[in-house]
């Protein structure tokens, strides 16, 4: 494999990722940042993201002289065969993609790419975004690729190195080969094709996965009204090959960097042509739902919400992260307090205080006088909380589980009423029994 001088423009989940792996790789590689005091943090080492191996795989690159950081996109380019940008595009108004940061970096390097370079856009950007790179560097010389990144937080460095497949687009054949060599070492499946499509299949990937999320909710509340149980159900749907045993646990909604901004992103997309893309739409609505779901469970446990202490197990997105952007469990506490509801909450990886509630650092603490707790964030060290401890802080019994995380029995022998999604996990106690 040949050894390429890599820019990467952009140090947060993917772009960092993106560097320190290509690193890894061998590749020689400079990431850059607007913020200051966040490279002069990546230089010595802090990575402030939470991701498994990525602290590792900064000092380790560092150490092999192999990876840096400097300020401002104009310097990691100037001898650059390859440039990565891996920029922001957050939901813009009315749901499309905000491409402002793409498109200023674009304009920013063009006049010091070295010749020949490839400028790959690994951000998630809607169809036709390599062509309009394309035109903002206005470089005959220069051509533009899609290179997707299909990375999920928590297992980003473990995706990035052990991928499924890797996507390369290019309306030129020989630059889509050269971006695709990149990643030779790591031995996936390397898919060549145009850049509209590569840029496209980022979009479907994704809002096929809210989708079967949103279904597997929907699924949930049906077995909840016809007595089944959706845990049996999922097991049973997961074996058969066409479907598989992932994205198939109800949850209190989806939430993250990618799947709300994807799908309405995909939604304006489809407008912007003239297709009713109604199951994107109603993906979205299901998701909505889902977290109006969650508070309906609570107010019925505790009657009214006005005024009631609700303890929070649980605020990043997803266990394993410590990112709260598009949270469901915050959509649920936003909706909660709303109504009135004194939150308390406490999550092992979120510290800083948060509007609508008190965030605490014990969940012993988050418990304490509380009518009903709501676990919404999968954490592991959840399983093994003193149950019985929990039962006599709390000044109600019920604890509403919307990720079927905890243990029925468990709950049930410390006095606690068990509630999750798509099941009754209510555990009789043994006089009711009797």
């Amino acid at each position: 494999m040949f050894v390429r001088r890599i820019a990467v423009v952009g140090t947060g989940y993917v772009g960092l990722t993106t560097g320190a792996c290509l690193a890894s790789l061998g590749h020689r590689v400079v990431c850059a940042d607007v913020d200051a005091l966040k490279v002069a943090r990546l230089r010595a080492g802090q990575v402030d993201i939470l991701e498994p191996g990525l602290a590792d795989l900064v000092v380790a690159g560092q150490s092999a002289g192999r990876l840096e950081f400097v300020e401002g996109a104009r310097h990691a380019v100037a001898d650059a065969e390859v440039v990565f940008l891996c920029l922001p595009t957050p939901m813009g108004a009315g749901g499309a993609a905000d491409l402002s940061a793409v498109e200023a970096v674009a304009q920013e390097i063009r006049d010091v790419l070295p010749y020949g370079a490839v400028v790959v856009c690994k951000s998630t950007v809607p169809v036709g975004t390599s062509l309009r790179v394309a035109a903002l560097l206005g470089r005959d010389d220069v051509a533009v690729v899609s290179n997707p990144e299909f990375l999920r937080e928590g297992s980003a460095v473990r995706d990035f190195l052990h991928p499924d497949r890797i996507v390369v687009g290019s309306d030129s054949p020989q630059a889509a080969e050269r971006v695709g060599a990149l990643f030779t070492k790591l031995g996936a499946p390397t898919v060549l094709m145009d850049a509209a499509s590569a840029e496209m299949v980022k979009y479907a990937a994704n809002c096929f996965l809210a989708m079967k999320l949103s279904y597997v909710n929907a699924v949930a509340e049906l077995c909840e009204l016809v007595g089944a149980d959706v845990t049996s159900v999922t097991e049973g749907m997961g074996y058969d090959r066409r479907i598989g045993q992932s994205f198939l646990k109800p949850g209190p909604g989806w939430g993250g960097s990618c799947l709300p901004k994807d799908t309405h992103a995909m939604v304006r997309i489809a407008d912007a042509v003239g297709v009713d893309f109604s199951l994107i739409k109603a993906t979205i609505e299901t998701n909505a739902r889902q977290q109006q779901r969650v508070v309906e469970k609570v107010r019925r446990a505790v009657g009214s919400l006005a005024g009631a202490r609700i303890g929070v197990l649980g605020l990043a997105f997803k266990a394993g992260t410590n990112d709260l952007r598009d949270s469901p469990a915050l959509a649920v506490a936003e909706l909660l307090a709303f109504e009135g509801a004194e939150l308390v909450a406490y999550d092992p990886q979120i510290t800083r205080p948060l509007v609508g509630m008190t965030v605490v650092d014990s969940p012993y603490t988050a418990v304490r006088g509380a009518d009903a707790v709501v676990l919404l964030t999968e954490w592991p060290e959840f399983r093994t909380l003193d149950w019985a401890l929990v039962a006599s802080a709390m000044s109600g019994s019920t604890v509403l589980d919307t990720r079927n995380h905890l243990d029925p029995d468990a709950l049930a022998r410390a006095g606690l009423v068990l509630h999750g999604l798509g099941r009754d996990l209510r555990v009789p106690l043994p006089d009711e029994a009797a």
